[in-house]
């Protein structure tokens, strides 16, 4: 199977976050940013990084933008050159298209002009931040359709010493337990805790004070357990 190609327009602290993950997960990424101090820092990270300007439509020819199967635009604050990069890309028919916004009136903008996926980052990290300031057990999780969620989930006092059978995540709780991460402290107290992953976990494991639970089910089920069990 060939490497996802994926070009990312606008290297900023977003962008560049996106572009090595993508990068680190095996995708040929192209980075397009008009700050060459840029460019430079991140090019030992990606396939190609190149210092142009992306509103201008020849520059984006120039690095055969059409060839790449994704284009994200993660430029920031400055949404005219936004617009600018989306119309020409759209112009050039790219298969897909990944816009960076920043509030409803920009998404609504780029709407009208035929963009149909966004990322949104600011919206993203608030609604975590919310999440975990009404709820702090749950630490970071994955949004899915239809209201499931998967979520990392610190364990709640009541169930520590139990076992995953007497925890009975299906049928009390109606969400699934995928896997345990466990922090372990080694026999010396000089070593540094280390972290491991329980795999499947049996359900004679028992819970230990400080498992973080990664945890499938509907957002109200996984809230519904950890306020049963505080």
């Amino acid at each position: 199977m060939k490497n996802e190609k994926i070009a990312i327009i606008g290297a900023g602290r977003f962008g560049f976050a996106i572009a090595k993950r993508l990068s680190s997960k095996g995708a040929e990424v192209l980075v397009i940013d008009s700050t060459l101090s840029v460019i430079q820092e991140i090019s030992d990270d990606v396939a190609f990084a190149v210092c142009a300007d992306a509103t201008n439509k020849r520059a984006l020819e120039a690095e055969n933008i059409i060839d790449f199967d994704t284009v994200i635009i993660a430029i920031g604050n400055d949404f005219e050159a936004r617009l600018l990069c989306a119309a020409n890309l759209l112009d050039m028919k790219i298969k897909r298209i990944v816009c960076r916004t920043l509030g409803e009136n920009q998404k609504l903008i780029l709407q009208k002009m035929g963009i149909t996926e966004f990322l949104s980052p600011e919206d993203e990290v608030g609604t975590l931040l919310a999440d975990r300031l009404m709820n702090p057990n749950i630490l970071t999780y994955l949004q899915l359709p239809d209201e499931y969620r998967i979520a990392e989930v610190l364990t709640p006092s009541l169930i520590v010493g139990m076992t995953i059978e007497e925890v009975n995540f299906r049928d009390n709780y109606r969400i699934s337990l995928i896997t345990i991460r466990r922090t372990e402290q080694d026999s010396t107290q000089y070593e540094l805790p280390e972290e491991h992953i329980i795999g499947v976990p049996e359900n004679s494991t028992k819970v230990k004070e400080n498992d973080i639970f990664v945890l499938f089910g509907k957002s109200s089920d996984i809230d519904i357990f950890i306020n049963a069990n505080q």
